[in-house]
């Protein structure tokens, strides 16, 4: 678990460097980065994690580590995120992503108040999430030559040529999958000793786990003034878990959901997805109140959970 800490931090590090680089390299707007590069790469945990949940017959797990990342990237990243750095909000991101998030939670939702996601379903979902990103980089792609994107690339520093960045983003994610995976290993394992059943560690433990590279990258875009990348790593994280995490699970081994979790777990991960896209919409600045608040709710949800 140490030797995991270790390994996201400097993932995490290498990760921000190089996808800030690339960002005003190649005149991409920090949010798209955030969003593709950045949550997307951030995800790969949960997608190993899950399949490998799936196919060993601990689907509890692989559901709840979905549902349980969503949580825990609006409430624990995104309140520590605000907490550490407060970042203005109201018109910085493009409605069109905060929707698709809403979008991914009312899916998730949905398919948990049904019991199960078959191969199916799960083709359509990549499907999805396909059709998002080639729409998301055509808009982007036009919004290039906008006058409005170039504040948000100004702020940037290009540290390092287009092939080092690249580098620093290949290596930064090796590196925060690796600590993850060594993360949620011995704290998995730690769990079944003690007695705690596969749901809660899938919604928690493994969940908290594999989400600690958003975790980690979110501090240090915070930390660095990146509030683009860091947000847009969470919406991004968020799409990618439904859409392609639970997508590609399901073609890999089909899933059921707990009725428990479709009355309590998933309802919560909208409700905090809604809300977190309502602040996001009408809040002028995500301050720290409001990452408290997050952050204490986390731990009251935590609380509740291992009663």
């Amino acid at each position: 678990m140490a030797i995991g800490l270790v390994f996201l931090f400097f993932g995490g590090e290498a990760l921000v460097r190089g996808a800030t680089t690339l960002a005003t390299r190649l005149g991409m707007a920090p949010l798209l980065v955030g969003l593709v590069i950045v949550g997307f790469g951030t995800s790969t945990p949960e997608l190993l994690v899950s399949i490998r949940a799936a196919l060993d017959g601990a689907q509890d797990i692989a559901a709840g580590n979905v549902v349980g990342s969503n949580i825990a990237n609006i409430m624990l990243i995104g309140g520590l995120a605000a907490f550490l750095c407060p970042f203005p909000a109201r018109g910085q991101f493009p409605h069109r992503d905060i929707v698709a998030m809403i979008a991914a939670a009312a899916v998730l939702m949905g398919l948990a108040l049904f019991g199960e996601v078959s191969r199916w379903v799960g083709a359509a979902l990549v499907v999805a999430l396909a059709a998002y990103l080639i729409f998301t980089y055509r808009v982007s792609k036009r919004e290039s030559h906008d006058e409005t994107t170039a504040p948000q690339r100004g702020g940037l520093r290009a540290a390092f040529s287009v092939l080092l960045a690249l580098v620093f983003v290949v290596v930064g994610i090796a590196g925060l999958v690796q600590g993850a995976n060594l993360l949620v290993f011995g704290a998995t394992e730690t769990a079944r000793d003690w007695g705690v059943s596969e749901a809660v560690i899938g919604l928690t433990i493994v969940a908290v786990g594999t989400s600690l590279p958003e975790l980690a990258t979110a501090i240090i875009a915070a930390i660095r003034r990146q509030s683009a990348i860091a947000i847009g790593n969470i919406i991004g994280s968020n799409i990618f878990n439904v859409f392609a995490i639970l997508g590609l699970t399901a073609i890999v081994q089909p899933l059921t959901i707990t009725p428990g979790m479709a009355q309590l777990d998933a309802p919560i991960m909208l409700g905090v997805t809604l809300a977190a896209s309502l602040l996001l919409i009408v809040c002028t600045r995500i301050g720290k109140g409001i990452g408290l608040a997050a952050l204490v709710c986390y731990a009251a949800y935590l609380t509740f959970l291992f009663a």
